[in-house]
This record gives structure tokens, sequence and C-alpha cells, in this order.
């Protein structure tokens, strides 16, 4: 290969892919900041003009939609529901997909790969398929139009995919490891505390922000499950559109919010994302 080539080679690999890669990431942003701008303006100069007028008039950003959004009680109760809803449909999934995982990985009793093909197959079960014996049933047994309801349902269909995860990732685990615990004297419960869930912290904390992202944007579970006082905020917003269709003040900064939290637990953890992802891929 000519000197010319090889100089070639290195640009494309260098710096015209990294220029590319941030052309492609201000695009993917540009969504975010026209709603972030459109937050900050107010009703009559969103109608007025674009978003993005407001780089030539920088007086035109205001924090009144936000005030207003703090007085909407169905918005500010809806995000509370939201937390209730979301914080312990993750912790559920994943204390209970960590303690499965482990038991499918390493502890022997009668029929566990057959179990374990079970929990696989529940993936292919589709979430649609489920809605109406669900709710059925949950209108029966009094969990219908209620948070508990919704919690239910998302650590169900959650679970499936927890453990399938989590079995596989606690299963790369040297044996040897184990076995020299089980030698100083740990037990089954100590050893999954402080052998196999410090080496399992990558994949939990993917498999926590999977289960946060799903259920915090989640509009169908909760557009079936829940009433008007345990709507979250994706419901209390689309129920804003339908019964406000102009109040775009309420409806930019709600927006904004809802989806301003998951990205923020997102890059919290964004390293131990990456490093759950790396290690499955190597393994």
């Amino acid at each position: 290969m000519t000197t010319a080539g090889k100089w070639l080679i290195e640009k494309l690999n260098g710096g015209l892919v990294r220029a590319f890669l941030i052309v492609v990431g201000l695009f993917w942003l540009v969504p975010t900041i026209g709603l972030l701008v459109s937050s900050l303006r107010s009703p009559e100069d969103m109608s007025a003009s674009g978003w993005w007028e407001v780089f030539g008039k920088p007086s035109q950003l205001t924090f009144d939609s936000y005030q207003k959004l703090l007085e909407n009680s169905d918005i500010t109760n809806s995000l509370v529901n939201t937390v209730l809803i979301t914080v312990p449909a993750t912790v559920l999934v994943v204390v209970i997909g960590s303690l499965a995982g482990y038991a499918f990985a390493w502890m022997e009793f009668p029929g566990r790969d057959w179990w374990f093909l079970g929990v696989v197959g529940l993936l292919v079960v589709p979430v649609q398929v489920a809605l109406i014996p669900i709710a059925e049933l949950f209108g029966k047994v009094g969990l219908f139009g209620n948070i508990l309801g919704v919690i239910l349902f998302h650590v169900g269909f959650g679970l499936p995919f927890a453990v399938f995860l989590l079995r596989n990732f606690f299963a790369e685990i040297p044996r040897e490891l184990l076995e020299a615990a089980r030698l100083d004297g740990a037990g089954e419960l100590r050893l999954f505390a402080q052998v196999v869930m410090p080496l399992g912290g990558p994949a939990i904390a993917s498999l926590g922000i999977f289960q946060f992202l799903w259920v915090w944007n989640d509009m169908l579970v909760a557009l079936v499950f829940t009433n008007a006082d345990s709507q979250p905020i994706t419901v209390a917003l689309q129920t804003q559109v339908r019964q406000f269709g102009n109040n775009i003040d309420v409806l930019a900064p709600g927006a904004f919010i809802s989806m301003v939290i998951p990205l923020a637990v997102f890059f919290a953890f964004q390293r131990q994302f990456v490093s759950g992802v790396m290690a499955g891929a190597v393994k």
C-alpha cells in the first residue's frame, strides 16, 4: 500500500469519522434542543415564530411556563406517580432477577433447565396479548386503577429478560472463585451478596437502566391500568393534549422534564452501562 493510501485510511479512521459522528450527534440533539427552547418561550412567541428564532432574540427566554407547570396539579401529581411506579418496578426487577439469575446459574434444583427454558419462552410473549386478561384479573382482586397494579405488571414482564440476562452473566463467573468462597465458609446468601453481586455490578446497572427507561416512558400499560388519580406523566401529557390542544405552555416543559429525568439517570450510570455491554460482548 502506498503512503498516500495509508494517509487516506488514517484520515478516514480518525478525523473524518469523528467529525461525521459529531454531526450525527448534533442532528440527534436537535429535537431535544428544540423542546428545551420551546419550554422557555411564551405561547405567543411560539405561535408567532419557530423556536430557532430565540437565538436572535434571547429576550424571549422565560421560566413562566415552568411556573405554570408547577401550578398544574395534574402534571405534578402525575410526575410523583411516575416516580412511585418506576422506582419500585425497577428495584423489584433488579433484586428478584439477580436472585433468580444466581439460582439458575449456580444452584442445583430439580428441573432447573426446564424452568429456565420456561423463563426464556416468556420473552416472546407480547405485552399487548396480556393486557385484557390481566386487566380482568386485577379488576377481580382490586388492583385495577391503582399504582400497585401497574408496578406488578411491569415487574412481571420485566423479570424474564432480567433473569435471562443476569443468569448468562453470572454463569461466566469462574467456578474456582465461588468454590474458594465456599471453602472459607460462605453460605449461598453470603456468596451471592459479597462475591456475585460486586462482580455482576455492570450487568445489574445495565438492567436497571433498561428497566427504568422502559417503565418511565411507558404509556400503553399506564393508559390501560391507571385512573385519573394514579396516571403517570406520559398519560397526563396525553390527556392535556386531548383536553387542551393549545396548552403548549404546560405541555412543552412537562414533556422536557419527562425526557430529561431518564436521560440524567442514563448518564449517571453510563460508565456501568458501557462496562456491562463490553463484558457481555467479550464473554
